[in-house]
């Protein structure tokens, strides 16, 4: 009856801080934004996707912020502003030739909308946008309707959050997991600088992002999944792989923090619910990773 009563009262306390937790979204920054090449977009086909060669196919960042070209890929890409019939092709952007698992990063210093391509397939194309700090994000699709984005930024409270075995909290903020769209997912290590790690999102089942070896040079990072099927929520599964620009990297390398069910409305009343069980998990074997912030 005891730990009836202790595991009630947990319940509770986490139903009325997750509730109180929640609050309207802010204006939608974007210091920095992660841009990879679509699986087999070495051949020509990835053109007629609906996600398009690069992911996301349209990005975008703040002015002074960072941009990470990075080709996951197991071929040659290049990023290169501009397109193959230009004659300043590059003269805002090119990261030249980048080998499969290498990065490049940029800091726009320009507003405006810049479109690229890869020199080596000219089928790539995509757009990078770049906003000044704190603008907000045009919320009207191609056919004038509301898009329907609630996404929340540092300046609000997360999603949801969690820590690392080192002490690092790790926080996420999410757009609202809509059909037909993509979803963006803003990650904090707070006070931490050269992150590296990958993120696996799913929806039901489905794997809609896999961002292996993601750096952040200040902790904070954007990514975009592929367009969603559903509304459903999402499972966020974050493995840190280490701080630091060379190897070898320090830090809790391999610790997995696992956001479930998460939508911005409910995903902190859901993280708090989570809790109970991870409290009683700890108490048990004193062994996990993930403790949500209540």
């Amino acid at each position: 009856m005891k730990t009836k009563a202790i595991s009630s009262f947990f319940v509770l306390f986490a139903l009325v801080a997750g509730i109180g937790a929640l609050a309207p979204a802010a204006a939608a920054d974007h210091p920095e934004v992660t841009i990879v090449p679509a699986a087999g977009s070495s051949v020509p086909g990835c053109e007629e996707t609906e996600d398009g060669c690069y992911i996301p196919s349209t990005a975008t960042v703040d002015v002074g912020g960072v941009v990470i070209f990075s080709n996951t890929d197991n071929g040659i890409h290049t990023y290169t502003s501009g397109s193959l019939s230009d004659d300043d092709a590059g003269s805002e952007f090119d990261t030249g030739m980048l080998q499969p698992d290498q990065s490049y990063e940029y800091t726009p210093e320009n507003v405006g909308e810049f479109p690229y391509f890869c020199m080596l397939h000219p089928w790539m194309q995509g757009v990078l946008i770049v906003q000044e700090v704190e603008a907000e994000d045009d919320q009207m699709d191609d056919h004038g309707d509301d898009k329907g984005v609630d996404m929340q930024t540092s300046e609000g409270d997360a999603t949801a959050t969690g820590m690392l075995s080192d002490g690092t909290m790790v926080s996420v903020w999410t757009s609202t997991p809509t059909a037909g769209e993509m979803m963006e997912i803003s990650i904090v290590f707070e006070g931490a600088e050269h992150v590296n790690h990958d993120i696996m999102v799913t929806q039901n089942g489905e794997e809609v992002l896999n961002d292996e070896g993601a750096h952040h040079h200040d902790g904070t990072g954007m990514h975009t999944t592929a367009t969603l099927s559903s509304s459903d929520p999402v499972d966020i599964n974050i493995t840190f792989q280490g701080y630091g620009v060379d190897d070898p990297k320090t830090g809790p390398i391999g610790d997995e923090v696992v956001f479930s069910n998460v939508v911005p409305e409910f995903g902190t009343i859901a993280m708090m619910v989570l809790a109970v069980a991870i409290i009683s998990i700890v108490a048990v074997t004193a062994k996990s990773r993930v403790v949500p912030r209540f």
